[in-house]
C-alpha cells in the first residue's frame, strides 16, 4: 500500500497547493499584520483598521504580592462558568480555584439582553450560596470573550458578538452596567466589578502569575485571539504615554479588509459566505476549530463530485453542514491510531473509504491544520517582533500563555506552531506555557492586581500627596518670604532674620562703557576657574573669555582654610602661567558662591559654609583677606582684588550686560538664591539713602526659624539631619539640585519597605546616601525618555526595576521637582512684589538673569516655575533670561563697573 499512499498523497499536495504556504508567504503575512497592528493603534486610523487592536486597560501584571478571594464568571463558549479563587502572597505564587459550571441555553443565547444578564446574575448568586459566600463582599472579575471597546478596566461597550451568540438589545452598550443592574435585584450579595477582561487576557495573567516573562496571551480554540503588552506611547486610543497596557488585537478579524484576499481558496469563501456572519473574521475562519472541521468537510465534497473520493458516491453527511467537527479532524491526525480512525469516522458517516481514501482524507487534515498553524506562528510572530523591536533588543526571552482546544487535544498542532514561530523570528527564544485554570482564573487575576494597584495607588497618594502644594500654601510661602525679606533689611530685626539680606556694595548695572582685562575667580562648587575676561566698548562691544577648570579635592574641602585659599593661588598661578601674563596686576573679581556679610564691596565675610563645604579657620574672616594672605605666601605674583561676588550677582549682571532692564538675579541649581536691586533708603543696615544697591538674599535659610515647617515632610527632615547642617538652608534643601536627589532616594526607600517599589527589596545601592544625583532625576524626567529607558537608568544606579516600578519611581521624581520649582517660584512672587511697590506701579515689567543645571537642564523645572511666577505675581511681566556663565563674566563685569564708578567717584 506504501506507493498508493504515497500518490494519495502527492494528488492530495496538487489539489491542495493553495493551502500550503512557504515560509516566504508565512513572513509576507507576518508583514500584513505588522501593518495592520500599527493601523489599529493609531486614532485616525482605527476606524477603518480591520484588527481593532483594543485597549484593555489592564496596566499590569501580576508581581506575586496579590493576595485575596477574588470571584469571576466566565461568558464566552458553550457553557457558563463562576469561580472563586483565593490568591496567596506567600512568595510560591500559589492559588486556589473552585468553580461551578452552569449550561448557556439557546434561550439565553438567543434571547434578550435583560435575561442574559439575570441569567449570569442568577447562576452568580447560587454559586455564591453553595461556597457560602453571601456574607462576604467579594471583587469580581467579568470574563466576557467577546470584542468590547473599553474606556476603563471595569467598562466595556460590545461591538459586536460573535461564536455564535445573538443576544438581542446588547451591542453598543456597556455589559458592566448590565450586569450590575442584574446584580443589584439580589439584595442577598455584595459583589464589586472591578474588571472587564477578555478572555485572550484572561489567559496572559493566568500565565503571568507563574511566569513574569509572559506578556502575549494566545487563544486557539473554538475561536482564537491574542493579546500583549503594548507600550503607553504608541497607542494614540488612550491618552497617556507612561507605562504599557494589554492590547486585545482581536485578530479574528485580520483579512475583513481584504487584506487576506489571495491566500483565501475558493474553500475558504464556500464557508465564509455559509457562516452565520459573511465577510466577517476571515482569519478565525481560517484558524479556529470552529471552522477546520467545516473546510475539510467542504474539500472532501468538492474532490468526492470530481471523482477523486469514495468513487464519487456524494453521502447524505458530506452535504450536511457541520457534520464533520474538529474532534475528528484530530482524532484522523493521530499518528498510530490515525488511519484506523480515519475508516470508523468515514464508515460512520456512511462514506466506506477505501485504503487509499483514508490517507487522502488523512492527508487533507493535515493541510488544513497545518495551515492553521503557519498561520497562527505568522501573526504571533509579527506581535512578538514589534515586542523585541519596542524594547529595542537584539535578542528577547518571553513567554506565551496559551489557551484553546485546538492548541491542547490536536495532537500535533502546538509542535507545528512552536517550530513555525521559532522559524519566523529566530532573534526571539519563546516558551510556551499552557494557561491552567483558563479564563477565569485569569479575570480573578486580572481583578486581583486591580485591587493591589488601587491600594497601591492609595498608599503612594499617602506618601506623595505632602508634597502637591495647593495655590493658597504657595501664596502663605510668598507672603512668609517677603515678610523675612522685610526683617533681614531692618536694623532691629536683621540680627534674628534666617533671610540675611546681605548688601553687596553693587551699587549699579553695566552701561555699556565697561572696557579692559580682568580676572575672575569662581569657587561656588567642586570645581573651581580662573578666568580671562576682556572687554570691549563702543559698537564693537564684546566680552571674550578664556578659562580653566581646577578640581577642589575632598580633603581640602573639609580640611584647613589656609590649605584651601593656598589650593586657588596654586591653581591661579597655573592660569597665570598657562596665559603668559604672570607679570600682569590686573584687577580681579572673586566669585565666592558662600553667605558673605560685606563692608565695602571687596570686603566679605564668611557667615557659614554650605554645599559640603567644611573648611575651618574660615566662617568669620574676610576670604579677600585669607586670599592676600596666601598669594603674599605664594610670593610670585600681585593681583588688584577689586569686588568679591555671590554667583546669583554675577548672574544679574552678565544679564544686565544685554538686557539693562535686568534687576534680579536667580540660581537654580546645586544651591538656590536671588538677588535683587533694592533703593538704598530700604536698607537700614547700610549707610545713605540715595540710589540702589544690590542685595543678596541668601534665601536659602528661609525656614530655619520654622516658618515653613507645616510643608515639610517627614523625607526632608531625614535629608536635613543626614545633611552637614542639619538645622540650616532648610529652604534650600527643598528647592536646590543638591538635595533633591536625596529627598528621591529617601522616598524610594519609604516606598520599598512599604513593599510598593522593587519587590519591597532594599538594594545595596539604595542605601548609599548621594546615590540619587539629581542629573538622574532630569534624565527620568525627559518627555522623550521612554520606561524602557528609566529602567536602564535606574539599573546603572544598580536598582533592577519592572515596567511598574519605573512609573512609580518616575512619579516620584516628578513630584518633588515640581515642589521645588513651584517654592522658588512663590520665593521669587514675594521678591517681584517687592520691586513693583518699591517702583510704585500697578504693573512691572522686568527681566530676570536665571542660571543654574536645574533650571537649564531639568526637562519642566523652568516650565513650572515661570507658570508658578504668573499666578502669585500676576500683576509683573517677567522676562526670564538665561545667563551666560555668571560667576565668571558676571565677576569680571562687576569689577568693570566698580572700576568705572571708582573713576567717575576720583573724577
Amino acid at each position: 500500500t506504501e506507493p498508493s499512499e504515497k500518490m494519495a498523497s502527492f494528488w492530495v499536495d496538487r489539489y491542495l497547493y493553495p493551502l500550503r504556504l512557504c515560509d516566504d508567504a508565512l513572513r509576507d503575512v507576518m508583514a500584513r499584520f505588522q501593518a495592520e497592528m500599527v493601523k489599529g493603534l493609531g486614532r485616525d486610523t482605527n476606524p477603518t483598521a480591520a484588527v481593532k487592536m483594543l485597549p484593555s486597560f489592564v496596566r499590569s501584571l501580576p508581581d506575586g504580592s496579590e493576595k485575596g478571594d477574588f470571584l469571576a464568571v466566565d461568558l464566552g463558549g458553550s457553557q457558563f462558568r463562576a469561580h472563586q479563587v483565593k490568591v496567596f502572597a506567600d512568595g510560591k505564587q500559589s492559588s486556589q480555584l473552585e468553580s461551578k459550571v452552569y449550561p448557556t441555553p439557546k434561550e439565553v443565547t438567543e434571547g434578550n439582553g435583560a435575561e442574559l444578564f439575570d441569567y449570569i446574575a442568577d447562576c452568580l448568586s447560587d454559586f455564591m450560596e453553595t461556597k457560602n459566600l453571601k456574607h462576604k463582599k467579594l471583587p469580581l472579575g467579568f470574563t466576557f470573550s467577546f470584542p468590547c471597546k473599553q474606556t476603563k478596566l471595569e467598562e466595556g461597550v460590545l461591538l459586536a458578538w460573535t461564536k455564535h451568540f445573538k443576544v438581542r438589545g446588547v451591542q453598543d452598550t456597556d455589559v458592566v452596567s448590565s450586569l450590575r443592574r442584574a446584580l443589584q435585584k439580589h439584595k442577598d450579595i455584595d459583589v464589586d466589578v472591578l474588571a472587564l477582561v477578555n478572555d485572550t487576557v484572561g489567559t496572559m495573567m493566568t500565565c503571568g502569575y507563574d511566569d513574569q516573562r509572559c506578556e502575549v496571551g494566545l487563544i486557539i480554540g473554538t475561536g482564537t485571539n491574542a493579546c500583549y503588552m503594548e507600550e503607553m506611547r504608541h497607542i494614540s486610543l488612550v491618552e497617556g504615554d507612561e507605562g504599557r497596557m494589554c492590547i486585545n488585537t482581536e485578530w479574528g478579524a485580520f483579512g475583513d479588509d481584504g487584506a487576506l484576499d489571495d491566500l483565501r481558496t475558493e474553500f475558504d469563501r464556500e464557508l465564509d459566505l455559509g457562516s452565520l456572519n459573511p465577510g466577517k473574521q476571515l482569519f478565525e475562519k481560517m484558524i479556529s476549530s470552529l471552522y477546520l472541521g467545516e473546510l475539510v468537510r467542504l474539500i472532501l465534497l468538492k474532490m468526492t463530485k470530481e471523482g477523486l473520493l469514495f468513487n464519487g458516491k456524494v453521502s447524505t453527511s458530506l452535504l450536511t453542514k457541520g457534520k464533520i467537527e474538529m474532534k475528528h479532524v484530530s482524532a484522523m491526525e493521530k499518528d498510530k491510531e490515525g488511519l484506523s480512525n480515519t475508516k470508523e469516522i468515514l464508515t460512520d458517516l456512511n462514506l466506506f473509504p477505501s485504503e487509499e481514501d483514508c490517507v487522502a482524507v488523512q492527508h487533507v487534515c493535515t493541510i488544513v491544520s497545518f495551515r492553521s498553524a503557519n498561520l497562527c506562528a505568522a501573526a504571533l510572530a509579527a506581535i512578538l517582533t514589534r515586542l523585541r523591536e519596542n524594547k529595542k533588543l537584539l535578542r528577547m526571552r518571553t513567554t506565551v500563555g496559551i489557551d484553546g482546544g485546538l492548541y491542547k487535544t490536536h495532537p500535533k498542532y502546538a509542535g507545528r506552531l512552536h517550530k513555525a514561530v521559532r522559524r519566523l523570528v529566530p532573534t526571539c527564544d519563546v516558551r510556551f506555557v499552557l494557561s491552567a485554570g483558563g479564563s477565569g482564573r485569569g479575570a480573578a487575576l486580572v481583578t486581583a492586581v486591580a485591587h493591589r494597584l488601587a491600594a497601591q495607588r492609595r498608599r503612594l497618594h499617602a506618601a506623595l500627596s505632602p508634597f502637591l502644594l495647593p495655590l493658597a500654601v504657595l501664596r502663605d510661602v510668598r507672603d512668609s518670604m517677603r515678610a523675612e525679606l522685610e526683617y533681614g533689611l531692618k536694623r532691629e530685626t536683621q540680627g534674628k532674620a534666617t533671610v540675611k539680606m546681605l548688601p553687596t556694595y553693587v551699587c549699579g548695572t553695566p552701561d555699556g562703557t565697561e572696557k579692559g582685562k580682568f580676572l575672575a575667580l569662581d569657587l561656588g562648587g567642586t570645581n573651581f576657574r580662573v578666568l580671562l575676561v576682556k572687554i570691549k566698548s563702543g559698537r564693537r562691544r564684546s566680552v571674550q573669555m578664556y578659562n580653566k577648570i581646577f578640581a577642589i579635592p575632598l580633603e581640602i574641602m573639609q580640611g584647613t582654610g589656609e590649605e584651601l585659599f593656598d589650593h586657588i593661588v596654586q591653581c591661579i598661578a597655573d592660569f597665570l602661567e598657562y596665559m603668559g601674563i604672570k607679570g600682569a596686576r590686573l584687577p580681579l573679581g572673586f566669585t565666592f558662591s558662600f553667605p558673605c556679610r560685606q563692608a565695602s564691596i571687596d570686603k566679605g565675610t564668611l557667615v557659614g559654609w554650605t554645599k559640603g563645604f567644611k573648611a575651618t579657620d574660615c566662617e568669620g574672616e574676610d576670604v579677600v583677606d585669607m586670599l592676600r594672605e596666601a598669594i603674599r605666601r605664594r610670593n610670585e605674583f600681585d593681583l588688584d582684588i577689586v569686588a568679591v561676588v555671590n554667583d546669583t550677582v554675577g548672574t544679574m549682571m552678565t544679564c544686565g550686560y544685554e538686557d539693562p532692564n535686568c534687576e534680579i538675579g536667580l540660581i537654580a541649581g546645586t544651591g538656590s538664591n536671588v538677588c535683587y536691586m533694592e533703593d538704598m533708603k530700604n536698607i537700614e543696615i547700610v549707610e545713605g539713602n540715595e540710589g540702589k544697591m544690590c542685595i543678596n538674599t541668601e534665601w536659602g535659610a528661609f525656614g530655619d526659624n520654622g516658618c515653613i515647617d507645616h510643608i515639610r515632610t517627614k523625607y526632608d527632615r531625614e535629608v536635613d539631619e543626614g545633611s552637614l547642617n542639619p538645622g540650616k538652608q532648610r529652604y534650600e534643601k527643598m528647592t536646590s539640585g543638591m538635595y533633591l536627589g536625596e529627598i528621591v532616594r529617601q522616598i524610594l526607600i519609604d516606598l520599598t519597605k512599604q513593599g510598593l517599589l522593587f519587590r519591597g527589596q532594599i538594594s545595596e545601592s539604595l542605601r548609599k546616601r548621594g546615590i540619587f544625583e539629581t542629573k538622574f532625576l532630569s534624565q527620568i524626567e525627559s518627555d522623550r525618555l521612554a520606561l524602557l529607558q528609566v529602567r536602564r537608568v535606574l539599573r546603572q544606579l544598580g536598582l533592577d526595576s519592572t515596567c511598574d516600578d519605573s512609573i512609580i519611581v518616575k512619579e516620584v521624581c516628578g513630584v518633588v521637582s515640581t515642589r521645588a520649582a513651584r517654592l522658588c517660584g512663590a520665593g521669587l512672587a514675594a521678591v517681584l512684589e517687592k520691586k513693583r511697590e518699591n517702583r510704585g506701579v500697578e504693573r512691572l515689567q522686568i527681566t530676570v538673569g536665571v542660571d543654574g543645571t536645574l533650571y537649564k537642564l531639568h526637562p519642566h523645572f523652568s516650565r513650572v516655575l515661570q507658570e508658578t511666577v504668573k499666578e502669585l505675581a500676576p500683576q509683573c511681566d517677567v522676562t526670564f533670561m538665561l545667563s551666560e556663565d555668571g560667576s565668571g563674566k558676571g565677576a569680571a563685569l562687576i569689577t568693570a563697573v566698580a572700576k568705572r564708578l571708582h573713576n567717575v567717584g576720583q573724577k
